[in-house]
């Protein structure tokens, strides 16, 4: 056996080559080379365990031990990924997954090595950090059946498959396994807030985890007939990993990667989004009724009857307030930072309300929509009528202003949710918030403008169109789009706003989101090679694994931003699902 590796983290890759692990409850980033960099247990919202991501300690590593070139993929309708190497002596694969179906209480990594040419090397590292790197870790602890004790803070591990690893010097277990050809070796790590009882078995757990991501991702057959049809399964898969058992979907697995946008910067995305959790909710509508759907419309019911019109824009998986921003003292992801918690608790945004309203009509529509979402409709317009008024932050979390997009969407979602839920009495809602923003807010050249106070072009004045606010073929619509086109797009990318003069990309990453919706505005208009060659651009900017971030840097093709990020995996849900209807059904 080989002395113990020094204790380094593992060095880190550019965003787009990591892939995902998750259950629903928790996720993980996984490295080309086989590293696990990021992990917050029990929760999504917990302290990392591994965060080598972002500069601190905590990595679990299975790597050839001679050079090699990395690849893999997803085994498809889910998030079971095979990394793969090859090597000068051959091939050697790991296959690797969160349990599913997922426990609040305890996580399950799986990680099963095949020597599938030739005999393989491996170097298996495991540094479990909790409390991102501050709790306590005595040195583990092997029983006479060569299995590891580990503990970090509140959080218990129970390692198997590696009998022969040796405690490092700075912590950890380290271990070197050779196979021969064609043989396969598991490695099962345990853990949770209390002790395992017993080592979960491999094999069931693997057979349980195929079962459920085919239970919960429909087959390829009902992606067929879909552009992208591929993607479009995948991301319905990456969203039902982010979904916990609430219904509610965090915006990303991580904190402090990286963005370029200079105004409405974020750090922490680990929380509920209620905006994105309606996007989320349109997106499943837009091919029937789902499970993800009825969660989506479940999870923000139950914040609006608990918190009415002082509804929050975000909350935990569990309905919590986000905690406020604090400093992990780590040296961050390259470019990033070191930041946990969100600002956003103490934002007001007029918008999600009106989203709340849609995310309750197409839950009704597919007979999913409760008496508590009912209920909760009901606060959602009274919300509106009583703050329509006010100055919120907007869809792009930035300085308090009475945005536009914010008004039309409530007058959008009023207008929805009048239909489904039959109350037209909030109808003449609708008609006044529209009727002034065409009087405050539309600009001379017939476009929607920013506010009545800011004259810009702004993206996401392309969704009152999309979502019924106004029709798609109005003059304010048509001559949105066009100034969209001239203004914010960019090799058939689009950017949110202008920051300043000059070059777009010289202050934040095309918005993915934006593309998309560029993507479904064209098709509602009936302009359909030039909508599908939109989204065509837009569905390629994502790394071997197929996650999305928030923006996209086009000149270095690189993604900027927390990882992956759920509403782009949503609204390219949607626009495949879309573009497969004539425009007047979408």
């Amino acid at each position: 056996m080989p002395a113990p590796p020094p204790c380094t983290p593992p060095a880190p890759h550019v965003l787009r080559d990591y892939a995902l692990l998750a259950d629903g409850h928790r996720g993980a980033l996984l490295g080309p080379d086989g590293d696990l960099v990021w992990m917050c247990a029990p929760r999504w919202d917990s302290d990392a365990v591994l965060a080598a991501l972002i500069g601190g300690p905590g990595w679990y590593s299975v790597t050839p031990t001679v050079p090699h070139v990395p690849s893999g993929r997803y085994e498809e309708g889910g998030l079971i990924r095979r990394s793969r190497w090859t090597t000068r002596r051959g091939v050697v694969e790991c296959r690797e997954a969160l349990a599913r179906p997922g426990r609040p209480d305890r996580a399950v990594l799986l990680r099963r090595i095949l020597a599938v040419e030739g005999r393989a090397e491996l170097a298996v590292s495991v540094h479990l950090a909790g409390g991102f790197g501050t709790s306590r870790t005595p040195p583990p602890v092997r029983d006479d059946a060569g299995r590891w004790s580990l503990r970090t803070g509140p959080l218990h591990g129970l390692l198997t498959g590696l009998p022969d690893a040796r405690p490092g010097p700075c912590g950890g277990l380290h271990a070197v396994l050779r196979l021969p050809a064609g043989a396969q070796h598991d490695l099962v790590l345990d853990l949770g807030e209390r002790a395992p009882d017993a080592p979960s078995d491999p094999d069931r757990a693997w057979a349980a985890t195929e079962a459920a991501w085919a239970a919960d991702v429909p087959g390829s057959a009902a992606f067929a007939g879909l552009p992208g049809g591929r993607d479009a399964r995948h991301a319905h898969a990456v969203l039902t990993g982010l979904t916990g058992p609430d219904g509610g979907t965090v915006a990303a697995a991580t904190t402090s990667l990286p963005e370029q946008a200079e105004q409405g910067r974020n750090y922490d995305y680990r929380y509920v989004w209620i905006r994105d959790q309606a996007y989320i909710g349109q997106a499943f509508a837009a091919a029937g009724p789902h499970p993800v759907l009825a969660g989506s419309a479940r999870f923000v019911a139950a914040r609006l009857l608990a918190d009415g019109p002082r509804l929050a824009p975000a909350y935990t998986v569990r309905g919590e307030p986000v905690p406020d921003l604090r400093s992990l003292e780590l040296p961050g992801y390259p470019g990033g930072f070191d930041v946990v918690g969100n600002r956003v608790r103490r934002q007001f945004q007029l918008d999600v309300f009106g989203e709340s309203l849609l995310l309750f009509a197409a839950a009704a529509e597919h007979g999913l929509l409760d008496a508590d979402g009912r209920r909760a409709a009901g606060i959602a317009a009274d919300a509106i009528a009583a703050r329509h008024g006010d100055p919120d932050a907007g869809i792009w979390e930035i300085h308090p202003d009475r945005w536009t997009h914010s008004r039309l969407t409530c007058a959008a979602g009023l207008r929805a949710a009048a239909a489904a839920l039959h109350r037209p009495d909030w109808l003449p809602l609708a008609e006044r918030l529209t009727a002034r923003a065409l009087v405050d807010s539309r600009h001379p050249s017939g476009r929607w403008q920013r506010s009545p106070t800011d004259p810009a072009v702004d993206a996401a004045l392309l969704l009152p169109a999309l979502r019924g606010a106004v029709p798609a073929d109005a003059p304010p619509s048509r001559a949105t789009l066009a100034a969209v086109l001239s203004d914010l797009a960019d090799d058939h990318f689009c950017y949110r706003f202008r920051h300043r003069p000059g070059p777009l990309a010289d202050a934040e990453g095309a918005f993915l989101l934006c593309g998309f919706l560029v993507a479904l505005s064209l098709h509602r208009q009936h302009r359909l090679p030039e909508a599908y060659r939109w989204f065509e651009r837009n569905r390629a900017a994502c790394g071997p694994a197929g996650l999305y971030a928030e923006e996209y840097d086009v000149a270095l093709r690189q993604l900027r931003g927390n990882l992956p990020q759920a509403f782009v995996h949503a609204v390219l849900l949607e626009t495949a699902t879309r573009l497969a209807e004539p425009p007047d059904r979408s």
